[in-house]
């Protein structure tokens, strides 16, 4: 009798069938936090239903087909025509019209709708983050086409819509429309104003030529552009100048926008980025002559913002799976997530996923609020935030895939695609040293956004002695600023680490707070994930943090197609 060489034991089952906002408790309370009571049954519900599908294997696997089919240039037809096309993978599709469908370029028209957005953007991040790129740019052109009035009367409609269109027609005659960017050139890097492409003034008002190259052009097959280039000063102040790149001209004809190839990236592989050369393209300005950067910060800072949630939502995924395997895999006589050791790396891990959500669900309400000591909050705690969140995240999502041991290591665990997309969001808008630089631009020119900042942590002083050291220590570092460039990343992290640890002492269970001030803050832990002291309720940050699937009796798939 031939026995069995193939009976599969202590592998756990896949982690689907759960809602991926349910059961986040962190982001639950801060949605809740934030929210004026009156608007929160109808979020609960829109962010439930985007959690269910985002947990759903169909969705999943739309995911892994994305991942794994990436984007192909066309650039002719058949018959010798430039065209210039992006094909993508039907799965792609369907994510993206599933993203614009909950409405996830749309925050700017609705109340609550930064907080509400940015729930629906951390969860559905955690699906497959590719398509997060145009959601974000499409979401984040609005403030800058307001600078011009007639522009946003014409775009804004069609940018917040939740109706995918993704066929290539002129703006008038689409119901949806996405935005994409570019600013960065073969020779400037983060340094726009080094921008060489050419704007020619033409004969219609507001109207240029654009002549040059972008050596990076997010979601190159959107339907319009917000580009960056150096207007000639033929009829104006000329300078650098924000310009609006439509896809189509009016009459149904193509603009120039030859696209010279796509990048061939680390991660985020679902999405294209691309090259792509203007060589009498069609362009209206958007502002002033010679106030580009003025009138795309805005644009900026928001895509800033969706960089601390798209790291916040890589983030709470690692943890969740990693928990969800300890959980289910045994080892040395019991489940591994029982095993002290174990227990604390886990703890760890939860710990910091907790402080990205709640720091960022923070920034969002700020933006909400909109009033004038949430501004000059933003001003500082934005860039700080999106150094350092962006920053741990990496380190985070590798100890959580070696939680998994080898069967993280390997493709089909999703693991590998997480920890290829974590270094971008720190990367994109500007790195690392950029945003710490800019925490010293804040603190030079705008002293009431350092008030904010203190105020705002103020608010939890008394309740925790190492958080009250920590605003001590912030202070005594902010009273000498002698070589203060030299230690810009070392103040920047103390602002985002000083910053979370006021809202978890405020906000969190006494069990989080507790162990993220004498980590964090108190200095009572090693240098890797994993070194908390022992002596914490390690048991509670991990049950806390744990994803649980949906009742067995939801027999429909949330994840219909787009």
């Amino acid at each position: 009798m031939t026995g069995s060489t193939h009976t599969v034991t202590n592998q756990p089952p896949p982690l689907t069938g759960y809602d991926v906002y349910g059961t986040d408790q962190a982001l639950v309370a801060a949605v809740e936090r934030h929210l004026d009571p009156e608007l929160l049954d109808e979020a609960r519900g829109e962010l439930s239903a985007l959690g269910q599908a985002a947990g759903s294997a169909q969705v999943q696997e739309w995911a892994v087909q994305a991942d794994t089919g990436p984007p192909k240039l066309r650039t002719h037809d058949r018959y010798g025509h430039r065209v210039d096309e992006v094909e993508f993978h039907p799965a792609w599709h369907r994510l993206l019209g599933k993203g614009v469908g909950a409405g996830l370029t749309n925050a700017w028209g609705r109340p609550g709708g930064h907080v509400r957005r940015a729930a629906g953007f951390l969860v559905w991040t955690q699906a497959e983050a590719g398509n997060g790129c145009p959601l974000s740019m499409t979401h984040a052109a609005v403030p800058a086409l307001r600078t011009d009035p007639e522009l946003a009367a014409e775009w804004e409609p069609r940018l917040t819509s939740t109706v995918y269109d993704r066929e290539l027609r002129p703006a008038r005659l689409k119901s949806g429309a996405l935005f994409g960017m570019g600013m960065t050139e073969k020779q400037g890097g983060s340094d726009v104003r080094a921008n060489t492409t050419v704007a020619t003034a033409l004969a219609e008002d507001g109207t240029y030529e654009l002549t040059g190259h972008k050596w990076f052009c997010s979601a190159p097959m959107s339907d319009g552009f917000l580009v960056l280039a150096q207007a000639t000063p033929d009829r104006g102040e000329g300078g650098l100048t924000c310009f609006l790149v439509p896809r189509v001209l009016e009459d149904g004809s193509r603009n120039v926008f030859r696209l010279q190839r796509l990048k061939d990236k680390l991660g985020n592989r679902s999405n294209a980025s691309g090259e792509v050369e203007f060589d009498g393209t069609w362009a209206r300005r958007v502002g002033e002559e010679g106030r580009g950067v003025r009138t795309i910060i805005d644009m900026v800072a928001a895509t800033r913002l969706d960089c601390v949630l798209g790291s916040a939502g890589l983030m709470r995924q690692a943890v969740a799976q990693a928990i969800h395997h300890c959980t289910h895999r045994a080892a040395f006589g019991g489940k591994l997530v029982d095993k002290p050791l174990m227990r604390n790396v886990l703890a760890d891990l939860a710990l910091e996923s907790e402080a990205a959500t709640t720091l960022a669900l923070r920034l969002a309400a700020a933006y909400d609020d909109g009033g004038e000591q949430e501004r000059a909050l933003l001003r500082i705690a934005m860039p700080a935030a999106k150094y350092w969140v962006t920053k741990r995240c990496t380190p985070m999502t590798v100890e959580a895939l070696e939680c998994l041991g080898g069967n993280g290591y390997v493709e089909e665990s999703g693991m590998p695609r997480l920890v290829r997309e974590s270094p971008l969001n720190s990367v994109w808008e500007g790195a690392g040293n950029v945003q710490a630089l800019d925490v010293l631009r804040a603190l030079r020119q705008e002293p009431q956004a350092l008030n904010a900042y203190l105020q705002e942590v103020g608010l939890a002083r008394g309740a925790d002695h190492r958080l009250d050291a920590a605003i001590k220590g912030l202070l005594t570092e902010l009273a000498d600023l002698d070589g203060v460039e030299a230690r810009a990343r070392r103040l920047a992290e103390r602002f985002a680490l000083v910053l979370q640890g006021s809202l978890l002492v405020r906000f969190a269970p006494p069990e989080v707070a507790d162990a993220f001030c004498a980590s964090r803050l108190g200095g009572d832990a090693g240098a890797a994930f994993g070194t908390l002291p022992h002596t914490l309720d390690l048991a509670t940050i991990v049950d806390r943090a744990a994803p649980r699937p949906c009742p067995a009796s939801r027999s429909s798939d949330p994840a219909t197609p787009a």
